[in-house]
């Protein structure tokens, strides 16, 4: 069946199919004479007309061509980019039913890929946490900039597997003075026929536009991504780095919240975008933020008295959803169980955002980060906020760790050996096997996981499970309104044999 599916089916047929599930990536799934369909942009409940892009013998890839019949789940989205942009796989789909698709994602990786029992799951999982307002979350942007076929300067986001720009300065995931601020900038550039990067050429100045809100101050950062090659001395001595520089920074000083604006120089010929050398050209080189402690056993999860101050550089890895931030924290300091006697490890602690809500009820606190301006953005949240009880190394954390529990008379805490709690947030990747192992070998008394792929988590906590521990208590926070992501946290207890 598979192979005379496979001859029957080929690129550019048009096909009738009813959606009867959401895949992974958020496309809608739907199954023809046994040959099973991925429709871009269909919605679970959907008969659609589909056009194949790609053939494989027992599937194929399709996009959404006609909607024959829409779902009883599907909604009008809000952005008129959304079907062209990579950034919202999900918004033509009722929120509460996106927050369904993200709980039952995190429950078949945790089947199919850590190989735990349904049962064991259900005994374990709590309902994710979603937003009561899931537009104009993000308080980080990166928009390139390039050139449309009039030669025009456009800025936006890229289309779906492609490096091709949408012009769009208004995301709706986005905050508003997004618009405002881009618009500013395109017009200098177009004033002063300031060019665009182009990826193919290498050339052009402008490369990307990055805009970061404090949602609890208001302050807003701007940082243009430059290519390089147009330096010099303005009529005031300082160093230039974009044409008529004076012009644009009384421009965009007068918007706003605006706080900081510099520059961020990068030669190569990269995807990374920001580059090393950053300069500020006004203001202050950072922003602050503030994020609260919310009870999360009550129902609305109310914020507490305790808040702390993060301040926050161009570079520094910051959550991009301030709000579910707190509520994602909140809940990794309520399954860490803390008396104030614990001592414990937060690895790929970033700026200390978790490390400094854990030392406020813990007795000492070590973080562990590999980029050394967010260990140095980590002390001096430290010291702004008045902890004493919180050190940070900088390395990989599976180099760190191993490193520390086979010699710590290196290391100032050598009581740290044996942990009460550790705190793991690692990228995508998951941890490393290393990390891991040593985790393991430390027998800290709970091991708080929060992770944003629930395919690693899923992957790393059979090897913890099989190393000692049992999951207590896993809970997903939607961070990330209209796309397929979602943050997990994971509270797991030795088991004492």
């Amino acid at each position: 069946m598979g192979k005379h599916m496979c001859q029957h089916f080929k690129k550019n047929d048009i096909v009738t199919v009813a959606i009867e599930d959401i895949g992974t990536e958020g496309e809608g799934i739907g199954r023809v004479d046994g040959f099973t369909l991925f429709v871009k942009d269909a919605v679970m409940g959907d008969v659609v007309e589909a056009r194949i892009t790609k053939a494989k013998k027992q599937y194929a890839y399709a996009r959404l061509e006609r909607l024959l019949s829409a779902s009883p789940f599907r909604t009008s989205p809000r952005c008129p980019h959304y079907r062209q942009c990579g950034g919202c796989q999900l918004q033509a789909l009722d929120y509460a039913r996106q927050l369904e698709f993200k709980q039952q994602k995190v429950i078949n990786h945790l089947i199919r890929i850590g190989g735990f029992d349904r049962s064991e799951i259900d005994g374990v999982i709590e309902p994710i946490i979603g937003m009561e307002e899931p537009y104009r979350y993000r308080n980080k942007a990166q928009y390139p900039v390039g050139t449309d076929r009039e030669g025009h300067v456009v800025t936006g986001f890229y289309a779906g597997r492609t490096h091709t720009i949408v012009p769009n300065t208004d995301c709706c995931l986005g905050v508003e003075e997004n618009r405002e601020i881009l618009e500013v900038i395109i017009a200098h550039m177009e004033k002063y026929l300031i060019t665009s990067y182009d990826e193919t050429t290498g050339r052009g100045l402008v490369r990307h536009i990055l805009i970061r809100k404090g949602f609890s101050t208001g302050e807003i950062m701007v940082c243009v991504v430059i290519n390089g090659g147009w330096s010099r001395k303005g009529f005031s001595g300082r160093e230039e780095y974009i044409p008529h520089q004076s012009e644009l920074l009384s421009e965009l000083a007068v918007l706003s919240g605006m706080t900081s604006v510099s520059v961020s120089i990068n030669t190569e010929k990269t995807n990374v975008i920001m580059g090393k050398e950053i300069h500020t050209i006004w203001g202050s080189p950072v922003i602050h933020d503030m994020i609260h402690v919310r009870d999360m056993r009550r129902e609305g999860f109310p914020r507490t008295g305790q808040k702390l101050t993060f301040a926050i550089s161009p570079l520094s890895f910051y959550q991009v959803n301030p709000i579910q931030t707190e509520k994602l924290y909140s809940l990794a300091l309520e399954y860490a169980g803390l008396t104030g006697q614990e001592a414990l490890w937060d690895l790929y602690c970033g700026i200390g955002t978790i490390s400094l809500f854990l030392a406020s009820k813990a007795r000492q606190v070590c973080g562990v980060e590999m980029i050394p301006q967010a260990v140095e953005d980590a002390r001096a949240n430290a010291r702004e906020n008045g902890i004493s009880n919180a050190l940070f190394y900088m390395g990989k954390a599976e180099e760190v760790l191993p490193s520390f529990y086979e010699d710590n008379q290196k290391y100032e805490q050598s009581d740290l050996r044996h942990p009460d709690v550790i705190v793991v947030d690692p990228p995508r990747k998951g941890c490393d096997s290393a990390c891991l192992r040593t985790m393991i070998e430390m027998r800290p008394n709970r091991i708080i996981y929060v992770s944003c792929d629930s395919a690693t988590l899923a992957r790393d906590l059979r090897i913890l499970c099989d190393g000692g521990y049992k999951m207590e208590k896993i809970r997903a926070v939607d961070q990330f309104g209209h796309t397929v992501h979602v943050e997990v946290a994971c509270c797991l207890q030795r088991v004492i044999s």
